[in-house]
C-alpha cells in the first residue's frame, strides 16, 4: 500500500525515467554515427565504399528483428533484466569494434549492437506501462513517452556532428569506442534506478522455455523480414522467385502462430485490433516518407550541388530539432487524430516545394522545406507512439512496442531501396520529382487511414 501511495505522489521521478532515455539514445546514435566513419572504415580495411554501407543495413535488420524478440523476452523474464542484458550486449559491440581488425569483427559487433540497443524501447514501454498501472492512472503518461521520442530524435540529430568530431579527433574505431562510457552510465542507471523485476515463473525444462517464448515463431518473423528486405533492395528487377519464398514463409508463419497458445506474433491479434493495425501501417508509410526526405535530399544535394557531407549536416539539423520540439508538447496533451492529419498535410505541402525545386534553388529554402518535413516528422512520432500505448493490450505491449520500431525499420530501408531505384543511373532533378510524387502518394494514403479511422477519435484523453 505504501509504495501505491509513493508512486501516486511521484509515479515518475528523474531517477526512474533518466536511465531509460539514458537508454533509448543507444540505438539511435548508432545509426547515424556510423555515416560518417564508412569512407574511413573502407580505406583501413582496404574494401569498397559500397561493401562498408553493410554496416548499417546489418544494423537495421537485426535492430527490426531484435525489438519485438525483446519485447516478448522483457514480458516473459523481466523489463529490467532483458534492459541489463541488452547494455552489455552493446559494451561487448563497443569493444569488438574498437579493436577490430577485419570487416568480419565489425560485423559481428554491429550485431552485438543492433541486438543490444533494441531492448531499450520495448522494456522501456513495458516499465513505463508496469509504473502507470501501479499509480493507477488513467491516462497515458504523455510526457514520460514523449520524452522517450525525444530524447531518441535529438540523439539522431547530433549523431552527425558528434561522428565527425570523433572521427577527426581519435579515428573511426571511435565510434564503436564511444558505446563504452554511454553503455557503462546506462548499465549503474538501470541496476541502481529501476526497480527490480518480480521472480522468474518456474519453467520445468529447455522444451518449456523455448515453446513460451515461440522460438520457432521468431525464426519464421527472421526469416520473413529477410526476405523482405531482399526484395526491398531488389526493386529494379522485381524477383519472382523472393515473392515467392516470401508468401510461403508467411502462409508456414500465420499457420504456426494461429496453432499455439502463446504466439510471438498474434496474427489473431492483428485482425482484431485493427486499429493497432492501422496504426503500424501510418507509421511505416509515414517513416518511408520522412527518410526518403532525409536521404534523397542529402543525395542529390552531394551530387547535383557538390555540397559538402558536413554542410549538408547543417543544413538537416533543424529538421531534427524542429521534430524533437515538436514531440514533447503533442505528446504531453495526449493527442492522435488531429496531429496525424496535420502530419500528413504538411508531407503534402512540402513534397510540393520540391517538385518545384531544381539545381538553383537557394538552400535556405530548401533548410526551410526540410523545416516542415521536421515538423510533420514529430507530430507523426508522437501521435503514434501515443496511439500504439492506447491500443495495445497488458499482456503484449513490449512485443507490440518492438513491431512498432520494426515497422518504422522496413519504411526507412524501403526508403533508402526506393531511393537507389530512382536515382540510377544518375543523381537528377527529375528523380528528385519523381520522389517528391512518390512522398505525395504515400502521406495522402497515410491521411485516409487517418481520416476513415474512427477508433482514433476515441483515443482523445481530455
Amino acid at each position: 500500500m505504501a509504495d501505491n501511495q509513493l508512486y501516486k505522489a511521484d509515479p515518475f521521478p528523474w531517477k526512474f525515467v533518466t536511465p531509460l532515455y539514458v537508454g533509448s539514445t543507444l540505438n539511435p546514435i548508432n545509426s547515424s554515427i556510423i555515416a560518417t566513419a564508412l569512407v574511413p572504415i573502407a580505406l583501413s580495411l582496404h574494401i569498397s565504399a559500397s561493401k562498408a554501407t553493410l554496416l548499417i543495413t546489418v544494423l537495421y535488420l537485426t535492430s527490426s528483428i531484435a525489438q519485438p524478440t525483446a519485447g516478448r523476452l522483457s514480458t516473459q523474464f523481466g523489463p529490467r533484466r532483458i534492459f541489463l542484458c541488452g547494455i552489455v550486449m552493446v559494451l561487448i559491440g563497443g569493444v569488438l569494434g574498437g579493436a577490430g581488425y577485419n570487416f568480419t569483427m565489425l560485423i559481428i559487433a554491429r550485431i552485438f549492437i543492433g541486438i543490444g540497443t533494441s531492448t531499450a524501447y520495448p522494456s522501456a514501454m513495458l516499465i513505463i506501462h508496469d509504473r502507470t498501472k501501479k499509480a493507477a492512472l488513467e491516462a497515458p503518461p504523455g510526457r514520460v513517452l514523449g520524452w522517450l521520442q525525444v530524447t531518441g530524435v535529438a540523439t539522431a540529430a547530433i549523431g552527425l556532428p558528434i561522428g565527425g568530431l570523433l572521427l577527426d579527433t581519435w579515428g573511426w574505431r571511435m565510434t564503436f569506442l564511444v558505446n563504452i562510457p554511454v553503455a557503462m552510465t546506462a548499465l549503474i542507471m538501470v541496476a541502481v534506478w529501476i526497480p527490480r523485476d518480480g521472480n522468474l515463473c518456474k519453467l520445468k525444462n529447455i522444451k518449456e522455455i523455448i515453446y513460451d517464448i515461440d522460438i520457432i515463431g521468431i525464426v519464421y518473423f527472421t526469416l520473413i523480414i529477410i526476405s523482405v528486405l531482399m526484395f526491398l533492395y531488389s526493386l529494379r528487377e522485381i524477383s519472382i522467385k523472393i515473392l515467392t519464398i516470401s508468401g510461403c514463409l508467411i502462409i508456414a508463419a500465420i499457420k504456426w502462430e494461429t496453432t499455439i497458445k502463446r504466439p510471438f506474433i498474434d496474427v489473431k491479434m492483428f485482425l482484431s485490433n485493427l486499429a493497432l493495425t492501422r496504426t503500424y501501417l501510418r507509421f511505416m508509410l509515414m517513416t518511408l516518407c520522412m527518410y526518403t526526405v532525409l536521404y534523397g535530399i542529402t543525395t542529390w544535394l552531394e551530387s547535383t550541388r557538390a555540397v559538402s557531407p558536413a554542410y549538408i549536416g547543417l543544413l538537416m539539423l533543424p529538421m531534427s530539432v524542429a521534430s524533437a520540439l515538436v514531440v514533447e508538447p503533442v505528446s504531453k496533451r495526449n493527442l492522435v487524430k488531429k496531429p496525424l492529419i496535420v502530419s500528413s498535410i504538411l508531407t503534402v505541402f512540402a513534397s510540393l516545394a520540391i517538385l518545384m525545386a531544381n539545381i538553383q534553388t537557394a538552400l535556405y529554402n530548401i533548410t526551410f522545406i526540410t523545416f516542415l518535413f521536421g515538423i510533420a516528422m514529430g507530430l507523426m512520432l508522437s501521435a503514434n507512439q501515443t496511439a500504439l500505448y492506447m491500443q495495445s493490450s497488458e499482456n503484449n505491449i513490449g512485443v507490440t512496442a518492438g513491431l512498432f520500431r520494426t515497422f518504422g525499420y522496413i519504411g526507412s530501408i524501403g526508403s533508402s531501396a526506393l531511393i537507389g531505384t530512382v536515382f540510377t543511373p544518375a543523381v537528377t532533378d527529375a528523380g528528385m520529382r519523381t520522389i517528391a510524387l512518390l512522398i505525395i502518394m504515400t502521406s495522402l494514403v497515410s491521411l485516409i487511414l487517418t481520416v476513415m479511422d474512427k477508433k482514433i477519435e476515441k483515443l482523445r484523453l481530455e
